[in-house]
């Protein structure tokens, strides 16, 4: 098959849904992370001078787990948009790209 064009909406859309699948992620690794440092400096395992242990910035980390694939899904569907108008133009110019599909 060769494709010419891209639709733009769903192909953002694909784009939003891939992002926000990587903000979950960032936003579990980045929640969780902060959970075992903080536990760690309340039960004096290691000290630090950014934290003072667990506190309500703990909890308030955990607010990544929407925060961040919500904004990771915002910047995707808008990252789509310009990839896929840039690949109708260049697509129109450099010629038609070519996928290969097995069944």
């Amino acid at each position: 098959m060769k494709y010419r064009k891209i639709n733009i909406f769903s192909f953002a859309k694909f784009q939003a849904i891939l992002f926000a699948i990587g903000g979950l992620i960032a936003g579990i690794l980045y929640s969780f992370g902060g959970l075992i440092i903080d536990a760690m400096v309340s039960i004096g395992w290691i000290t630090s001078q950014e934290t003072p242990g667990l506190s309500y910035g703990t909890v308030l980390a955990f607010g990544a787990l929407i925060g961040m694939p919500f904004i990771f899904a915002t910047f995707g569907f808008i990252f789509g948009v310009a990839e896929a108008i840039l690949f109708n133009l260049f697509a129109r110019w450099l010629g038609k790209i070519s996928i290969n599909f097995e069944k």
